[in-house]
This record gives structure tokens, sequence and C-alpha cells, in this order.
């Protein structure tokens, strides 16, 4: 889909998704720290109605305090977001940042290695849904 993001589309509906989608990052030391409604927050704001969309917030609290060790700045990258939306067919995509291609712009390569093992990390945690 895109270079910046990890995805995987889904047999499960977005509800299945949604449900699942905290407990496989969970699995790999993520917590969901935010959820934003999109589908809600555009009906609220604009009056438009938009496919059922989430975008959750997910920190691993020992990656993140390195980051922040080694670049104050790297708080600019954080949380890693994840997405989940309801395709057409009524299956969900699970996307998720790769932080590999936000941290190149650092040039930091202590950065580059801590964000390659959180790509790791993100792609097992999304292996785990189905």
């Amino acid at each position: 889909m895109t270079d910046f993001a990890i995805t995987k589309t889904l047999r499960a509906t977005y509800d299945e998704a949604l449900n699942r989608v905290p407990a496989a990052l969970q699995a790999e030391g993520f917590g969901v720290l935010t959820e934003i409604d999109v589908q809600h927050t555009l009906k609220q704001k604009l009056g438009v109605d938009f496919r059922r969309y989430k975008i959750l917030g997910a920190c691993n609290p020992p990656f993140a305090y390195e980051a922040l060790k080694t670049e104050l700045t790297a708080g600019l990258m954080m949380p890693c977001n994840i997405v989940i939306y309801e395709g057409d067919d009524h299956h969900a995509t699970v996307l998720a940042i790769d932080p590999t291609t936000t941290v190149a712009a650092t040039g930091n390569p202590k950065l580059a290695e801590l964000a390659a093992a959180v790509k790791d990390r993100l792609v097992r945690a999304l292996g785990r849904l189905e």
C-alpha cells in the first residue's frame, strides 16, 4: 500500500479486529495509549459519513525510554500509529507505521537500531492477526 506502512488485510470483521489488535500488540510489549474514532470525529466535526476507521496510539515503554534517552526529539515520532479500518468487503485492514521510515530522517544510527527492533515487533504483532 505505502512505503511507510506495515499492512495486514484480515478475514476478520472490523469489530473482531478491534478486539484482537490490542492483545496482539500487548504480546509484543505494546500498550494502547490513545484511540481516535475517525468516523465519529468526521461526522461530528464535518457532518460527513466515512467508513469505520480508528487510529490507535501504541507504545512500548522500554523502547520509548531508550529512544528518548538517545534523542529527546524522538517523542515527535511517538506513539506508533496503528490504523484499523473496514474495507468495502467488510473485512478489516490493519496498518502500522514503519518506524524505520520516520527515524531515517534523523540520521541517528542508535535510533535506527531501535526503530528496526520496534518494526520487528510490530510485524510480529500484525502477524498474530487473522
